[in-house]
């Protein structure tokens, strides 16, 4: 057996090397022609089109595409343990997302001039959940709950069919607080959450994580509905250097790599022996592991692998450049490296926070940006489920002040009748 990793030098890498680490696609335009006309077939046929392509891609004839009721009732099926750990999980997910939720305010900035900013939850959400090779009941309450927090009328789930629907997924959809769950899944059922169906009503914004059939398929129907971000297979990036225990960087590396063949896992380190540690670490442990051959997969990715730099300066400029979803920096002073990153959608600091504990329970959210997206935005939030909007009010005073300001702006720009809207208010004729 040829086991996954061979360390490799930073300043070694030719230039298609590095483009694979800092341009990852996971597989995402490969399927994009295909996503179309699964979408195109939904649009056309709706409820008729979900049927078709889970007895197609899924195995599974569907009865009920609406489940709804099945979740309220998946608790009575769910052990104790399980069931409480969905809810205290829960709760740290609703207590950190609390925290998020903007007031809204007005103030008087000048004489007769007040100012104000509003906020308004969006008022119906899809939250895709995954299933299919693994259960994900902690996607459901990372998409669920902040929509809640956020106050959005009508959350709807989407997660694909089985012959017995997941008891766990199904009761912390329930959990979280979703007002519909439908038995769909892949590129159909964002489909049928932004065109709608004979079951499915349309919503405004789809977000939640999946394979690169949900991700071309959310960037596909991008305009006729909102989109959280592209959420592509998972990634981990572990900064380490001599103090870190290599053990720790392989656990990580391997739990971030059964989730998908496609995901990214890379481990930096400034010293050639750690590498060699961390690469020994991964293969003694990766046989043993359930999911093995998706691991294995995952690690023969151009975008995975083990890295040595020749300095800690170098590793941390690899670090900001690839932007990766989750980053753990097991270094003698972690918060000093974070301070030189700002590409990153969620860090995990020092050698007892395990990625892992954010997927489940520290109540941060684990829908993060991927494919490089932290150069440009931030994981879900319940920002994600508001609008702005801002307001003014001036009185004659107000206004009057301004005036000078407006219409020389305006007629600047050749809009007279802009000037015009004011000088009608504050000249004596």
């Amino acid at each position: 057996m040829t086991e996954p990793t061979e360390p490799r030098a930073v300043a070694e890498l030719s230039p298609d090397e590095r483009r694979a680490f800092f341009r990852r696609d996971a597989g995402v335009d490969a399927v994009r022609e295909d996503v179309r006309e699964i979408l195109d077939e939904v649009e056309t046929t709706g409820d008729a089109a979900l049927r078709q392509f889970s007895e197609e891609f899924d195995d599974v004839t569907v009865g009920n595409i609406d489940v709804t009721d099945e979740a309220e009732r998946a608790a009575d099926a769910v052990d104790d343990d399980r069931l409480a750990a969905i809810r205290e999980a829960a709760a740290n997910v609703r207590s950190f997302h609390e925290r998020q939720v903007p007031d809204d305010w007005t103030e008087e900035v000048a004489d007769g001039r007040t100012l104000g900013r509003r906020f308004r939850p969006l008022d119906r959400v899809g939250v895709y959940v995954p299933g299919g090779a693994a259960a994900y009941p902690s996607s459901a309450l990372m998409g669920v709950v902040p929509a809640k927090v956020a106050g959005v009328d009508h959350v709807a789930v989407a997660t694909p069919p089985a012959e017995e629907l997941n008891p766990v997924t199904l009761a912390a959809i329930h959990e979280a607080g979703a007002d519909a769950v439908y038995a769909v899944g892949g590129a159909q059922a964002v489909g049928g959450l932004a065109y709608g169906t004979e079951t499915i009503d349309s919503v405004r914004k789809i977000v939640g994580p999946g394979n690169r059939w949900v991700t071309a398929a959310k960037a596909a129907v991008r305009g006729t509905v909102e989109i959280d971000f592209l959420a592509g297979p998972s990634e981990v990036l572990v900064l380490a250097d001599e103090q870190c225990e290599p053990g720790y960087v392989a656990a990580d590396l391997l739990a971030q790599a059964e989730h998908d063949p496609n995901a990214s896992v890379v481990a930096v380190t400034d010293d050639d022996a750690v590498a060699a540690e961390i690469a020994a670490a991964v293969d003694d442990r990766l046989a043993d592991r359930e999911r093995a051959e998706t691991i294995r997969e995952a690690f023969a990715n151009e975008a995975s692998g083990v890295l040595h730099a020749r300095s800690m300066s170098e590793a941390v400029l690899f670090a900001e450049e690839y932007a990766a979803e989750h980053l753990s920096i097991q270094t003698a002073d972690p918060e000093a490296l974070l301070d030189r990153i700002d590409n990153v959608g969620s860090a995990f600091l020092g050698p007892h926070s395990p990625v892992a504990a954010g997927d489940y329970a520290t109540g941060t959210n684990h829908v993060l940006p991927t494919n490089g997206g932290a150069k440009a935005f931030g994981g879900l939030s319940v920002d994600t489920f508001l609008r702005s909007s801002t307001v003014q009010r001036l009185d004659e005073e107000g206004l009057a002040d301004l005036s000078e300001t407006i219409t020389t702006l305006a007629e600047a720009e050749g809009l007279e009748a802009h000037a015009e809207s004011v000088r009608e208010r504050t000249t004596d004729e």
